[in-house]
């Protein structure tokens, strides 16, 4: 993956954590597709100094309260002095040895021009909330070795959530199944990358039910933008895809000669997206669609996406939603291998631990007693999965301003000339709101800066373990200072694998989009910055889904976060706490799917889980 510099890479020792719950820092720099010729560096040497000393404290602890109360007093302060004291060292070297230009990770797969070509310089750090951060800072290093409350990592309300089991896939009468005469081929050309092409996969299950249609195993357009040749057998089983649904919808994998030879486009037989709403109903498809389907024997829905709205919609349907997302979509094995491989060095252990495991994984897993799992549960391997989305693109159509000055401002603005063009004719032809309104009403994306006080207004220790999905953050390390000071234990996916082990996967970004979608929804608690997300809203359905209650989620309400964050000159430490905790609590209440809302973000409801009452 690159030049590796002086010292030999050993993935197994990224992030490695000490025994008894305290996390060690990696010695290898942490790599982020935001940055140009950067790393992040961690130090260990501070950290295991002041672990020592505490070992040694905790041992005369008794003595030294019967000699000298003042020694213990002592003995706080100067921990805590050198909790700082690491911290501050941290940033220092790293700063330094980013200058130096020392042991550099390029990035893989990639040619120095195409990293150019979307790279940002590297800037001055940016910091938004200098005097929230110096409060976060002061908080952690108190709680450092404080016992850390479990709730952090458990569901709020986990009896409730409990009570949900999955049944998408229960068996169904036979009148309800395949009818005998099939009124044709559906054929679907899925646009965008891993995640919209999933929904795509679904809604045209439920389609193939609705118009009593044979379903062609589904193609993936290639785009400019995702830059990956990758079809469906690439990322997913085709036969298990085809045995798992058999019993409602037919499934093949080619058309039939006699279909495939027609020029479909020449006998009326395309769909595209200006024959269907975005959206559509049932009725659509039927007064549109199935006329032609009858007609022609085939019809093929070119750039298919979310063109199959969720209500009103027929519960079975709905069920056959879920039924394809949660139980018929596996990753081939290659993918389940590395993705086993990404979880095991996060987690140090070797085992399946929960149904998402098994289901993600498959057998590269192997599971455990529920004595094994008890004594698991107690060990030092818990870690949050971050799905930070501020990536260029995302950070110029919010229209947001994000403190980094004129600079970022016409950087910013000469992307979106380059990539939005329809945004920026839409913007001559309206009045647009101001920066302040923008963030006021919940439309930015949250900063690398933001998405950590929240995690310390919840109570993550400074050492938590983090694996951060995607990576390609918008201005690199001057934005990511701000969470590295805060919470250095962070690793991607480039990291924690060997090069070899993610070369089949370069230049194929669903596949890699596949590895975080695991490490993601196997994560002991998963906290997502952009609800829109195609990434985490399907994996927060999964979680929700295979979860059992012992999969906690973070939403974050931008809007109210927003209210919050704009009292930054003023607000205490414990006040914002306590607001950053309810604002969490409040996205984590029970409560059934609402109508239109995604039935694979939110799957608890009678078309998909079965509630039992205890």
């Amino acid at each position: 993956m690159g030049k590796q510099g002086s010292k030999e890479y050993d993935p197994s020792n990224v992030g490695r954590r000490m025994s008894g719950g305290d996390y060690s820092l990696s010695s290898k720099m942490l790599w982020l597709h935001g940055l140009k010729n950067h790393d992040f560096h961690v130090l260990r040497n501070d950290s295991m100094k002041y672990s020592s000393c505490k070992g040694s404290f905790v041992g005369k602890k008794h003595l030294w309260l019967r000699k000298d109360v003042k020694s213990v007093v002592f003995v706080f302060v100067l921990m805590s002095f050198l909790i700082l004291l690491d911290s501050f060292l941290v940033s220092f070297f790293d700063s330094m040895i980013l200058q130096n230009g020392s042991t550099v990770r390029k990035s893989p797969g990639l040619k120095e021009e195409e990293r150019d070509a979307y790279f940002m310089k590297e800037k001055s750090p940016v910091q938004m909330y200098d005097r929230l951060l110096k409060l976060a800072s002061i908080s952690l290093a108190k709680k450092e070795f404080k016992q850390e409350s479990s709730t952090l990592w458990e569901e709020p309300n986990r009896s409730q959530v409990a009570a949900w089991k999955p049944c998408a896939d229960r068996k169904v009468p036979k009148s309800l199944g395949i009818y005998k005469k099939s009124n044709g081929y559906i054929l679907i050309s899925a646009n965008g990358g891993l995640n919209q092409q999933r929904v795509a996969i679904c809604n045209a299950v439920a389609v193939a039910s609705l118009l009593n249609a044979t379903l062609v195993i589904p193609r993936f357009l290639y785009s400019n933008v995702w830059n990956d040749p990758s079809q469906f057998g690439d990322i997913y089983q085709e036969e298990y895809f085809i045995d798992v649904m058999k019993d409602e919808v037919d499934i093949v994998k080619e058309l039939p000669s006699h279909l495939a030879s027609l020029d479909l486009e020449a006998i009326g037989s395309l769909i595209t997206d200006a024959d269907l709403v975005k959206e559509a109903k049932p009725t659509d498809y039927v007064r549109t669609v199935l006329p032609i389907l009858l007609k022609n024997g085939v019809v093929h829905f070119l750039g298919y996406g979310n063109r199959l709205g969720f209500d009103p919609l027929p519960s079975e349907l709905q069920r056959l939603r879920c039924k394809c997302n949660f139980h018929a979509l596996k990753f081939v094995p290659e993918i389940q291998h590395v993705g086993s491989l990404l979880v095991r060095r996060i987690r140090k252990y070797d085992a399946a631990l929960s149904m998402l495991d098994k289901q993600l994984l498959g057998n590269f897993m192997h599971s455990i007693d529920s004595k094994q799992h008890a004594a698991a549960a107690r060990g030092p391997f818990k870690y949050l999965a971050l799905h930070l989305r501020f990536e260029i693109d995302m950070v110029a159509y919010s229209l947001c301003d994000f403190g980094g000055g004129e600079g970022e401002r016409n950087e910013l603005q000469a992307y979106r000339e380059i990539h939005f063009p329809l945004l920026i004719e839409r913007l001559k032809n309206s009045k647009s709101l101001s920066h302040s309104e923008l963030r006021k009403l919940g439309k930015c994306p949250l900063t690398p800066e933001e998405s950590a006080l929240v995690l310390a207004g919840l109570g993550f220790k400074h050492r938590t373990y983090i694996y951060l999905a995607g990576s390609q953050i918008y201005g690199g390390n001057s934005r990511m200072n701000s969470f590295t000071n805060l919470y250095p234990n962070l690793v991607t996916k480039e990291i924690l694998l060997t090069p070899r082990e993610l070369a089949p996967f370069q230049n194929f970004s669903s596949k890699l989009a596949a590895l975080d979608f695991i490490a993601c929804a196997t994560a002991d608690v998963f906290a997502m910055t952009d609800s829109g997300s195609q990434l985490s809203s399907l994996v927060s359905g999964f979680r929700t889904y295979y979860g059992g209650g012992s999969a906690p989620t973070l939403r974050p309400n931008k809007k109210r976060l927003a209210a919050i964050l704009s009292e930054n000159s003023t607000i205490g430490w414990n006040s914002f706490e306590d607001r950053v905790k309810k604002m969490i609590e409040e996205g984590q209440r029970v409560h059934v799917r609402r109508f239109g809302r995604s039935i694979y973000r939110q799957p608890r409801c009678p078309q998909c889980m079965c509630k039992s009452y205890l």
